[in-house]
């Protein structure tokens, strides 16, 4: 998957672009301000819907404009194919094409375009919530599995309805319909997480073993959101019953689901140092972009955002080599020009100036 053009409009600072992207490396330097990272937030927005820094809403949309508007173009390299994609987004509204045909959920265009992103906010996949953490594994599901996503909207139908209902002191044969659809689409939605988990493992344990050697070997370990060994979902929806309707929501099933990382060098599930998360993280992120790699026949776009805020010197050349390697693209941003020892002829190298972009040789 190679972006061959990106035309940004009234995103932030940024005044209207258009960039052809280089096959390999595409550096993006400027001073902090510049708008350097909004080009890496246009690539997000795209493939995942939101901001990696905010809901649309906050600050994204440039001021005095009505709303943003991206355009992507990029070819397949599994197919091959060209694919192009369109967003004007409005915050509270918005409109796309892809491949010239409206589309009618935002999940198409994500679907089509696939970017991994790695940016100072990321440590909190493994230091934060676990939303965060759900909507990782999902992420990877929802590109690999194509029945995936009909299966997770059906379970969150089921449980908007089922939260509704706890809410308006339901017959009891209100809730037994719901708590049915939700076990028939929770069950094998927490098999497929659990299965992807496991899938993930080894590559998981073998980039952090690169990245964090000092902390021994990388465990995956999932936690269903209810006691899945001792009890079906169905039934621990009927024995929370009883507390779920004194609270309004729904305590137990996939939607409390998580996952943690634990190292043989960390006994005691010792708290990681926020480097160390980064870092963790960073090999989550990586271990999914190579388990797609393998599932499509293609890298995702990797997008890194203010890489040598983030990663030391010995950390940011050995990531490099990995992704050149990869055959990956790749969109890193930084207040430092790129050093020559860095760089390759293929790569190509961008600067950020007062919401202006230039193409640098």
């Amino acid at each position: 998957m190679r972006l061959t053009r990106l035309d940004i409009r009234d995103l932030r600072r940024l005044e209207p672009v258009s960039i052809q992207p280089g096959p390999a490396l595409n550096w993006i330097s400027g001073d902090n301000g510049a708008g350097k990272t909004s080009m890496l937030e246009a690539l997000h927005l795209l493939a995942y819907g939101r901001s990696f820094r905010g809901p649309v809403r906050d600050g994204l949309i440039r001021t005095g404009a009505e709303a943003l508007e991206i355009f992507a173009e990029w070819e397949e390299t599994a197919s091959p194919r060209v694919r192009r994609v369109g967003l004007r987004h409005a915050g509270q509204s918005w409109q796309g094409r892809l491949d010239g045909v409206p589309a009618v959920a935002l999940g198409e265009l994500c679907a089509a375009l696939a970017v991994v992103t790695f940016e100072p906010g990321s440590h909190a996949l493994i230091a934060g919530g676990g939303e965060l953490r759900r909507r990782w594994v999902d992420w990877g599901l929802f590109h690999v599995e194509q029945d995936f996503l009909p299966l997770w909207r059906r379970y969150a139908r089921a449980l908007k309805q089922r939260n509704a209902l706890l809410k308006s002191r339901p017959r009891p044969e209100q809730l037994d319909a719901w708590e049915h659809e939700l076990a028939e689409a929770g069950e094998p939605l927490t098999t497929r997480r659990e299965q992807y988990l496991e899938r993930l493992q080894t590559r998981l344990a073998a980039v952090a073993a690169d990245l964090v050697p000092s902390l021994g070997v990388a465990m995956l370990h999932f936690q269903p959101g209810w006691r899945r060994h001792d009890l079906s979902l169905a039934d621990a929806l009927l024995l929370a019953r009883e507390r779920d309707l004194m609270t309004g929501h729904t305590s137990v099933g996939p939607h409390r689901a998580d996952w943690r990382i634990d190292y043989a060098a960390r006994p005691g599930r010792e708290a990681l140092s926020r480097g160390q998360a980064k870092l963790t993280a960073l090999a989550c992120l990586l271990a999914q972009a190579e388990d797609y790699a393998e599932s499509r026949g293609e890298w995702p776009v990797v997008a890194l955002d203010d890489l040598a805020s983030e990663l030391d010197r010995q950390h940011q050349r050995q990531l490099l080599a990995k992704l050149r390697q990869s055959g990956a693209q790749v969109f890193i941003s930084g207040t430092e020009a790129p050093s020559e020892a860095d760089r390759q002829p293929d790569d190509v190298w961008f600067h950020v100036e007062h919401g202006q972009i230039t193409k640098t040789s």
